[in-house]
């Protein structure tokens, strides 16, 4: 962080972590384009939120625990806080309002080259009406010649402004300074450090050999293909903006749930669509940070619209979530909609198209009503159980021994020996002596997966030749 510069104590409130042993939480808010990402990126040290010199990037909440000088506390990002405007702006402002409702305190971000407008001003008269300290940022205040311009934000009747320049780095310092200061007192058992609890050794999603470690579950699929709103339900919250225009999410976004089976954290992603199609740089890094979320994720569901069954691209998108080499689960979204005909065909499509997902387990719901919705949970169970198994050496070797009985390798060659070496997911260690043809590596593989009943759980093999 660069130099710190002067600052204030904005006025104490209630406080959400003391009522909910969390971590305190910091929002900020503000109207479009005057730097909010820009700030958290800052804050974070990395590039976390996405950025483009246009109003209406950010559109969900983003939110994400950082640290300064020894206290943490969790960083709220929100989409620019619009008066009126379209029913999608509507819906960026109550998740701005929603964020407030949950913190600690607030950073309100304003533009110092462009002066107080008429949001500027309501968000401000919200934000008076709340307990939580509020620090108003003047944000873009590149030198210290334009420092003289900020003191017209007085006026917001918030305290005194903070000169700050978030692309450079300029006040920061300071600002975070004074408010982790403000901040609650941190929680006796932060998020990480697990409490006292009989559950750590409970079967389910949230056990790893005695361990209480929170599964990472990313819905990933086609924009406008229900999402967010399936990711609404889950969570049980507004979290994520939903509307009927495609690329309504730009960042991954996440919440930890606790459900029968343990902790689960559920990532939203942004629709992923072909790269010729891809027309922006905000599309562009949307899709990087959702392949991003894949490829750490446990647990793949792969959300396709029923209405326009499966398509060329759901394939190309089931065929890169596969390669990640997590577990996936075939979500068919509005099969409400669909009548008899209609849902024979999409059946036949997911036999046909996705064939190479070895057999995922393929649910039928409505995000939108929550109609078969509960039946995800045990397919979680199921696909991790198996993503986690551990079969005897023995086994191994006679599931092999009857495979290569049945289709001998070509030129002699053959497995003698075979042991898995590691979980999460299967791999399997075979000791041949010659090299295997890729074709028979798969019928090996695929001999494996029907004998253990792994379904679409991914399973890697590893050659070692014997001399």
């Amino acid at each position: 962080m660069p130099p710190d510069g002067p600052a204030t104590d904005g006025p104490k409130g209630c406080s959400m972590a003391e009522r909910t042993g969390e971590l305190p939480t910091v929002a900020i808010v503000g109207r479009p384009n005057v730097g909010k990402s820009t700030l958290v990126n800052r804050i974070l040290g990395r590039r976390q939120a996405i950025v483009q010199e246009r109003p209406g990037v950010t559109r969900d909440r983003l939110e994400v625990e950082t640290n300064w000088r020894g206290r943490d506390f969790a960083l709220i990002d929100t989409g620019g806080w619009l008066a009126g405007g379209s029913a999608l702006d509507r819906k960026v402002s109550a998740q701005s309002e929603a964020a407030l409702e949950e913190a600690d305190a607030v950073l309100l971000v304003v533009d110092s080259t462009v002066g107080i407008t008429e949001e500027d001003s309501r968000v401000a008269e919200l934000l008076r009406s709340r307990g939580a300290p509020v620090f108003v940022v003047a944000n873009k205040v590149d030198d210290p010649a334009h420092e003289a311009g900020i003191w017209e934000f007085l006026s917001l009747g918030l305290g005194e402004p903070r000169a700050v320049s978030a692309l450079h780095g300029r006040g920061t310092g300071d600002l975070l300074d004074d408010l982790i200061e403000a901040l609650p007192e941190p929680p006796e058992h932060p998020p990480g450090q697990a409490e006292p609890s009989d559950r750590s050794d409970a079967p389910g999603l949230g056990a790893d050999h005695g361990t209480d470690r929170v599964m990472s579950v990313a819905l990933v699929g086609r924009p406008n293909v229900g999402k967010s709103t399936l990711f609404n339900r889950l969570t049980g919250s507004e979290r994520a903006v939903v509307h009927d225009m495609p690329g309504t999410t730009r960042d991954s976004i996440d919440t930890e749930v606790e459900t029968e089976a343990g902790r689960i954290r559920f990532v939203d992603t942004a629709g992923m669509r072909r790269k010729s199609r891809i027309d922006e740089d905000t599309e562009y890094f949307s899709m990087l940070r959702a392949l991003r979320s894949v490829d750490s994720a446990d647990v793949a569901l792969l959300v396709i619209d029923a209405t326009e069954g499966v398509t060329h691209q759901d394939q190309r998108l089931a065929e890169r979530v596969d390669g990640a080499g997590c577990p996936v689960v075939v979500l068919l979204n509005k099969w409400e909609l669909l009548d008899a005909e209609a849902r024979a065909e999409v059946e036949a499509q997911v036999q046909r198209r996705l064939h190479f997902l070895g057999g995922p387990a393929v649910l039928k719901l409505s995000a939108l009503t929550g109609k078969g919705v509960h039946k995800l949970y045990p397919a979680l169970a199921g696909s991790i159980d198996a993503y986690r198994t551990r079969i005897p050496t023995r086994e191994v070797n006679e599931v092999l021994r009857r495979a290569q009985q049945a289709q001998p390798a070509p030129h002699g060659a053959r497995v003698m020996y075979a042991t898995q070496g590691a979980t999460d997911p299967p791999t399997f260690t075979l000791f041949t002596n010659r090299e295997l043809p890729a074709s028979y590596l798969r019928y090996l593989e695929r001999s494996i997966r029907e004998g253990f009943g792994l379904g679409a759980t991914p399973v890697k093999l590893r050659v070692r030749r014997r001399s």
